[in-house]
């Protein structure tokens, strides 16, 4: 009855107390109407005895906390999940009619018995629900393609037989979601749509640059062209700012299908610029959306002062030294110890550590460090939030180390002793951190074959709100130790380095052409240079590059004076481009947070300015700047990715089929159907002695007594 597998009680103490309380109440009962003042019948001497030791009994049982335990059996029927890709890139007309398989695959799957068990979705930017097949509500309109969000969006309380998921594998949102869809322990089958096959295409693969630079000052601008099938074709390649043509270069495109072109960039002005790269199209190309690649950089105006302070000669410092130098935005003084209070050129270094933008700790400090420096540079970078980069080595002394531990990414203790000779072990998620770039094409190879530098062997941990850019590798093993550690906090930013020797990353890579050294020092200065103001009111977008028909999100922090987050404030943006203005009221999502989104805006350039105001005072503005359409990210690469398809099936134990295959699904999905029903047992657990009824129930025994014994006069 109602499917109970098994009723279980349970007491807070042992049943034969329970037992044992019970005989004495019952006995005590029976004892007490033996003999009643006036007599009574037997029949109502049985009655009221019956009634008190009812009493007795229910209120012992509830005071030992009675809990029934119901223990229900329910059967889960299976259910099918179907994910179908309703991103832009379907409508591409590569010969493989991408829109009419995915079309004809959803009815062929609701001929087969099939959809009464399934529930269907399309993806794309997100995932939206299917009224039976959906063919109808297919528009292949969405702006990206994110295959982590159909991972993210199912529900692990169904029993689910198996996913199948209909694409062109193609992802332009989110990241790989394998991992994910292999701890979900359910088979995932794919069907693959498009075209596979190289075909004729040139594209601006890739570009390379500082996202800080400095007005007046030129700087390099790689661009990566790729090309399939125009070996020594000529083409047009441009620079523009703005949509300004800055440079125009005729190029031949290299038999090897890639090769680099340099630009050279020099900004007029500061604030932040809109620069794209452009290949002119050519005959025949599959597809020109990836002829162009737009992005933003921001241009400074002022000159940074470094200072290196070194606790001894070395290479690690004259290296360093060498690489900031070359560059001319930078000023940069050395204080070198020599000694207990001596420094190399004897330099006034009161001075040069007040008037300091940012500081290279380089094997500081040292035994011999005097404590007035010391101090001094502690009070520039806790007090007055100077960046600093603190290169570590054996040769520092821990306890002067920890007058700046507060301030480190990464948390020190020494242990022993001695170093040992790392490798750098660049994280793929972190290979594209704008500090690790340089000009060489494979940044994560380039940094993971760098020769050893040595470690002390200390005990190295980062700290919570740092990021580890680089972990470290032992004779080819990879161990947790971090090497390359970066932490920003507020508007503090630090970067430390756990070893020494690391002039050797130049020698080895100057071989090759590669400046991986120099751009890694370069960079570390610009992003320490970077600091976040802090402002009362920010906004800003969810990126900066949007395709037709993406939804811009706008993201915005407001503060009082006091910085603390302000949640009924007024936030009003108005957005602009050349022909027409939006206004967006974003609204609160607590704790200081608005939220707005721009929808259905037209292609091309725009800048927006928003104000936050609370009781009609105004809090605080901020502008940026964004584009629509430059880029069809969905056209980028259209090509059917079967290699990640196929990843996703092998690693979940489903199956992999190219789009004319798709029927041999529907015979595999019957089979799992048929061994997926399964049963769940569904335990609940009744307080009785916390129960209303129960309540209720001494109650009524108790006043039941109490009448009768009044109504006969008893005493």
């Amino acid at each position: 009855m109602f499917n109970i597998e098994s009723i279980g009680l349970s007491l807070s103490f042992n049943w034969l107390y329970l037992l044992l309380l019970a005989v004495i109440a019952v006995v005590y009962t029976f004892y007490v109407y033996r003999f009643t003042i006036p007599v009574v019948s037997k029949p109502l001497k049985y009655l009221l005895s019956f009634f008190r030791a009812g009493s007795f009994l229910l209120l012992l049982f509830l005071i030992f906390e009675p809990i029934v335990t119901l223990t229900q059996k329910e059967t889960i029927q299976p259910v099918n999940l179907v994910f179908v890709d309703n991103s832009s890139s379907i409508k591409i007309k590569d010969g493989s009619n991408r829109e009419e398989t995915v079309k004809n695959f959803l009815t062929d799957f609701t001929k087969n018995d099939l959809s009464s068990s399934s529930e269907f979705y399309s993806f794309g930017a997100k995932v939206n629900q299917l009224e039976n097949s959906g063919n109808e509500r297919l528009s292949f309109n969405e702006p990206t393609t994110n295959l982590l969000s159909v991972f993210n969006s199912i529900d692990k309380n169904k029993n689910i037989a198996s996913i199948s998921i209909i694409s062109d594998g193609v992802i332009t949102e989110g990241t790989n979601p394998v991992n994910l869809a292999e701890r979900l322990g359910v088979p995932v089958f794919t069907i693959g749509v498009g075209d596979s096959s190289n075909r004729n295409d040139v594209s601006v693969q890739n570009v390379l640059f500082n996202e800080y630079i400095y007005a007046g000052t030129s700087t390099g601008i790689v661009s990566v062209i790729q090309n399939k099938g125009y070996s020594d074709k000529g083409a047009k390649i441009t620079l523009t700012e703005d949509n300004i043509i800055l440079e125009e270069k005729n190029i031949v495109l290299s038999p090897a299908g890639t090769q680099n072109i340099n630009f050279d960039y020099t900004p007029s002005l500061q604030g932040e610029k809109k620069l794209s790269v452009s290949i002119s199209p050519l005959q025949g190309e599959y597809t020109t959306a990836n002829n162009n690649r737009v992005f933003y950089v921001n241009v400074l105006s002022n000159k940074i002062k470094v200072l290196l302070i070194s606790g001894l000669p070395s290479n690690d410092h004259s290296f360093i030294k060498n690489a900031l130098e070359a560059d001319t935005n930078f000023t940069v003084n050395s204080i070198i110890q020599t000694g207990r209070g001596r420094y190399f050129g004897n330099p006034n270094v009161s001075k040069l550590v007040d008037s300091a933008d940012i500081f290279f700790l380089i094997h500081f400090p040292t035994a011999e460090t005097n404590t007035e420096l010391m101090n001094n540079i502690s009070t520039q970078v806790k007090e007055k939030k100077k960046p600093f980069f603190l290169l570590l080595s054996e040769s520092i002394d821990n306890n002067k180390l920890n007058i700046l531990q507060p301030e480190i990414p990464i948390t020190v203790r020494r242990v022993v002793p001695g170093s040992i000779e790392v490798q750098p072990n660049v994280l793929e998620n972190e290979s594209k951190n704008p500090i690790l770039q340089h000009s060489g094409m494979n940044v994560l190879q380039n940094w993971n074959n760098l020769p050893p530098v040595y470690m002390p062997r200390w005990e190295f941990q980062s700290k919570p709100e740092s990021e580890i850019l680089s972990l470290t590798k032992v004779n080819n093993v990879n161990i947790n130790t971090p090497l390359i550690v970066t932490r920003r906090l507020g508007s503090k930013r630090s970067i430390s380095v756990t070893a020494s020797d690391i002039w050797r990353w130049k020698l080895q890579r100057a071989n090759a052409n590669i400046d991986l050294f120099d751009r890694f020092i370069l960079n570390s200065v610009k992003w320490l240079n970077a600091k976040d103001e802090r402002k009362q009111v920010r906004i800003a977008t969810s990126k900066k590059i949007y395709s037709a028909g993406e939804v811009v999100q706008f993201i915005a922090e407001v503060y009082d004076e006091s910085f603390n987050p302000v949640n009924d404030s007024e936030v009003k943006l108005k957005i602009r481009n050349r022909e027409e203005e939006y206004v967006v009221n974003l609204i609160s999502a607590g704790n200081g947070i608005y939220e707005g989104i721009l929808e259905s805006a037209k292609s091309g350039d725009y800048s927006f300015s928003g104000e936050a105001a609370l009781n009609r005072k105004k809090l605080g503005t901020d502008a940026g700047r964004f584009n629509i359409g430059d880029q069809d990210i969905e056209l980028i690469n259209p090509v059917l990715d079967a290699d990640l398809l196929k990843l996703l099936s092998m690693r979940t134990k489903g199956k992999f089929y190219y789009n004319s295959e798709y029927k041999q699904l529907f015979d595999e999905l019957k089979k799992i159907n048929e061994k997926a029903s399964k049963e769940r047992l569904n335990i609940s657990e009744i307080s009785l002695w916390s129960n209303e009824w129960a309540l209720i129930l001494l109650i009524l025994l108790f006043a039941m007594e109490w009448f009768i014994r009044k109504r006969e006069g008893m005493l």
